[in-house]
């Protein structure tokens, strides 16, 4: 099993931060570029990737009392992962992103992982920062 795990501190209270990342329509505006997630029959989604152009039948629970949400693989098993938001000192929030591969050849190389990771916090930093200045 390969799993990368990355954390960023979020300029707003954990409520809004969650409700940014988990939204309708929002996962696209933060998650890697390539990914697009669609989501059904909730908890039953589908990812498109478009490097293989590929559908993947997914699952994603969003756990709003816990401000969670988990995803992962739906037919294979082999990837699942979560998003955790906590909230600190001062009125701001740390968002944190954790990845499994259960499938050692399937994952993709370290360097590929948390470079989109910490591309997808920071989209998802710069989301949270225009929705507190524009007020929302």
């Amino acid at each position: 099993m390969t799993e990368y795990e990355r954390s960023r501190t979020m300029p707003a209270l954990p409520e809004p931060v969650f409700d940014e990342a988990t939204g309708p329509g929002r996962l696209d505006t933060w998650m890697p570029r390539d990914l697009h997630v669609r989501v059904d029959d909730p908890p039953a989604a589908t990812v498109h990737e478009d490097r293989g152009d590929t559908n993947e039948r997914a699952l994603l629970r969003t756990r709003r009392e816990q401000l969670r949400m988990e995803w992962g693989t739906r037919d294979d098993g082999r990837y699942a992962g979560w998003l955790q938001v906590a909230g600190l000192d001062g009125g701001t929030s740390q968002v944190t992103v954790h990845l499994s591969f259960f499938d050692e050849d399937s994952a993709p190389p370290r360097e590929t992982v948390e470079q989109e990771l910490d591309e997808s916090l920071a989209r998802l930093e710069e989301q949270v920062r225009l929705r507190a200045d524009s007020g929302g």
